[in-house]
């Protein structure tokens, strides 16, 4: 098929690094008095507000990944309350830290639908914490909006998933690796952190790289855990597997596992024109506390990238360098833009969209008036909410890393993709 036009304990790095990571990870926004802190009024339920609530880890392994969206979160919210609120009434954020634990994500969610009494979530970014959250949130008759790609196989009414399904962007990822302009990668290596969406992604993967040809000799599959910080075995391993045949490495590596695994590139001088890596889980956020010039060339596939043109973004990442200053996160002035904050930002303003259609912020009729619902996105394409099946139609876009962190666009979709939900390539 022709193509169409970014995590997990402290890795043993420098000091400077691991600070950097920790800053970027697990600090909340520090804000400039009490009056003006966006977590403040997270008390008791008032009848002038809605409440929301925010369940990212800010702390943990995944806490580099997962903070950005709390503050994308706490952004919108502002901005939406400077509007005018919702229905009236200004949204109340109700912020809490699953720590990376995925247990405790099912436990804060339960505490925020019955204790705290929130319209809504929005949170979680591995599937693991999704899945600990999803009967929850169906026992109770919740709704959570969940921003991240993911592996599919999943689809609940109590969910509205903004991320990606595999064939918005692992299938069309792969695709490229097999083109001419993607190199004619032959060989595959799929190396992900052991857990749900990498095993299930990698599962895809093998079945339609099967599809295409390719033999079972040519796929290499690995996985380590999250909080994994040695790679060296392992990249060692993937260039002996590399010779002989054009080869390519499927990342699902997620947290801050990230930065060892690409400094380990780096160390035995794998370049992307050698063994190109496309990552799945690693964007600019995870790149921006590390050095990129090694990391040159190497590939990630989103839906949206920072270096997008189009005024939409422009204002997005205006705002959010805004809000970083205003309430002084850290290394504000370094603040970036990434997919999952686009996809946070999406769905709660979709959410919005939703309530005032439905004149009010009951689960039900909150879930039937986000059929169809559409949003003039960052990426610079008009998303839409599947009317059936609750997932977005996205675009497709691949990037090459840059030295300063960022991507270079060599490949999009001309049109936003409807999610397939259920792969064709795996049984239900």
């Amino acid at each position: 098929m022709m193509m169409q036009q970014k995590l997990i304990s402290k890795s043993l790095l420098t000091a400077a690094l691991l600070a950097s990571i920790t800053l970027a990870g697990c600090s909340k926004p520090a804000e400039k008095n009490e009056a003006t802190q966006p977590e403040a009024k997270a008390a008791a339920t008032s009848g002038d507000t809605i409440k929301v609530g925010i369940l990212h880890s800010l702390s943990g392994t995944m806490a580099i990944s997962e903070t950005s969206l709390k503050d994308t979160a706490l952004m919108a919210i502002n901005e939406i309350n400077a509007n005018g609120g919702v229905l009236g009434k200004k949204l109340e954020a109700v912020v809490v830290d699953p720590a990376s634990d995925w247990p405790l994500f099912a436990e804060r969610a339960r505490q925020l639908i019955t204790q705290d009494k929130v319209a809504v979530i929005f949170g979680a970014w591995t599937s693991v914490s999704r899945k600990s959250v999803l009967p929850v949130v169906e026992e109770l008759n919740g709704l959570m909006f969940y921003p991240v790609q993911y592996e599919g196989q999943e689809q609940s009414k109590n969910i509205f998933y903004t991320g990606a399904a595999p064939n918005q962007q692992a299938i069309p990822a792969v695709e490229y690796l097999m083109s001419e302009e993607g190199g004619n990668a032959k060989r595959f290596v799929l190396l992900g952190t052991d857990y749900v969406y990498p095993r299930t992604t990698n599962k895809i993967l093998r079945a339609f790289l099967k599809s295409k040809g390719i033999a079972e000799a040519d796929i290499m599959e690995e996985y380590t855990p999250f909080g994994h910080s040695n790679y060296q075995t392992i990249v060692g391993n993937v260039k002996k597997f590399a010779a002989g045949k054009k080869t390519a490495v499927i990342s699902t590596i997620n947290g801050d596992s990230n930065v060892p695994f690409y400094r380990e590139l780096g160390n035995q001088g794998i370049k992307a024109s050698d063994i190109p890596v496309m990552a799945f889980s690693v964007g600019e956020e995870e790149l921006r506390g590390i050095d990129t010039k090694p990391l040159v060339g190497h590939l990630a596939a989103w839906n949206y990238f920072m270096t997008v043109k189009n005024p939409v973004n422009t204002k997005f990442i205006d705002k959010y360098k805004q809000f970083a200053v205003e309430y002084k996160l850290p290394n504000a002035a370094k603040v970036v833009t990434n997919d999952p904050m686009e996809a946070t930002y999406v769905g709660i303003n979709m959410w919005k969209q939703a309530v005032e259609k439905a004149g009010t912020t009951d689960v039900d009729k909150v879930r039937e008036a986000m059929a169809g619902q559409t949003f003039a996105a960052p990426s610079g394409y008009t998303l839409k909410m599947d009317e059936t099946n609750h997932h977005l139609h996205k675009p497709v876009m691949i990037g090459e890393i840059r030295g300063d962190g960022q991507f270079d666009i060599v490949y999009k979709t001309p049109n936003a993709i409807k999610a397939e939900p259920w792969s064709p390539y795996i049984p239900k």
